[in-house]
């Protein structure tokens, strides 16, 4: 599986898809893109005149890129497949928040494996700008069920 390929498994589709591209992927990390649009829903009441992409959105961008595509490269691995009828579901979250997001930026997601074991993944993920600032930082975990026909 190809590093683009990721995002087209991904369980997600417009306007709650938050992945662009896949620069890097292994079995212990990747790394991802996102560009906000300007014109995205969320910037149209938070904050009135000074639109700022909100945490919970960060938050999700984070997961779609450092958890759930890591964990669909990880399970193709094992032969498994989300796409057909993913399950996935996030366990818990710990982010800090350290500096805002504009409409029309661009973030990237690193994002380390603690550990990937019977389905649950865990992972120490960090967003950083276009200026290479830190963004926000966190541990995230969830869980990737395959589709097993049940």
């Amino acid at each position: 599986m190809n590093r683009d390929q990721l995002i087209t498994r991904l369980p997600y589709d417009e306007p709650f898809l938050f992945a662009d591209h896949i620069e890097e992927v292994s079995e212990e990390h990747i790394v991802g893109s996102y560009t906000f649009p300007e014109d995205s829903y969320f910037y149209k009441g938070h904050f009135v005149n000074h639109p700022v992409t909100p945490g919970v959105i960060l938050t999700e961008c984070m997961a779609q890129i450092g958890l759930v595509c890591l964990g669909i490269y990880l399970l193709a691995e094992k032969g498994h497949d989300l796409q057909s009828n993913a399950k996935v579901a996030m366990t818990e979250n710990h982010v800090l928040f350290k500096k805002p997001v504009y409409p029309g930026e661009k973030v990237t997601v690193h994002s380390q494996k603690q550990y990937f074991r019977m389905h649950k993944l865990k992972c120490k993920v960090k967003m950083l700008n276009s200026a290479g600032e830190e963004v926000c930082s966190g541990v995230l975990s969830g869980i990737l069920i395959p589709d097993d026909g049940n």
